[in-house]
């Protein structure tokens, strides 16, 4: 299953509550379709840099799991594969099934050259105000695909 939806639903699991344990996050999942290893779960736990306390595995305080997406730069490094723009506009093409999760996250930062996104299936339409900032946008997000 995809990634970006599995650690979704982990962060939404955890949203209300903790887990007091690898096994116990790993049969949450089970129940919501996610047949993960334990070494999966473990690259999980530490990508989404989730805390382990004395009740078990808590979410961290982080305005960006506030929204229940991965950081914006994560994203774009994994799912996108081209950035063309035209004259305010840029297109970013991603992964089949990625480009909603992208502009979502996207429209979450606050960059001066965003407007606002469309996500499709394969493919954000991103608006900036003008060309210079969409060329300035365009150049921030080909920087996070060199990450």
């Amino acid at each position: 299953m995809n990634k970006t939806l599995r650690q979704k639903a982990e962060l939404d699991m955890l949203r209300g509550e903790s887990l007091p344990s690898q096994e116990a996050l790993q049969r949450a999942l089970r129940r919501r379709g996610f047949k993960v290893g334990q070494a999966t779960l473990s690259r999980d736990i530490r990508e989404l840099n989730l805390i382990k306390t004395a009740h078990g595995y808590t979410l961290p305080p982080s305005e960006e799991l506030s929204h229940g997406l991965p950081p914006v730069s994560r994203l774009i490094r994994e799912f996108v594969f081209e950035v063309r723009t035209a004259q305010n506009l840029l297109v970013v093409k991603t992964v089949v099934g990625s480009a909603q999760p992208v502009a979502a996250a996207m429209d979450q930062q606050d960059w001066p050259e965003l407007v606002g996104t469309i996500g499709g299936d394969d493919t954000v339409l991103v608006v900036c105000p003008d060309k210079e900032e969409a060329k300035k946008l365009a150049h921030r997000i080909q920087e996070m695909l060199r990450e």
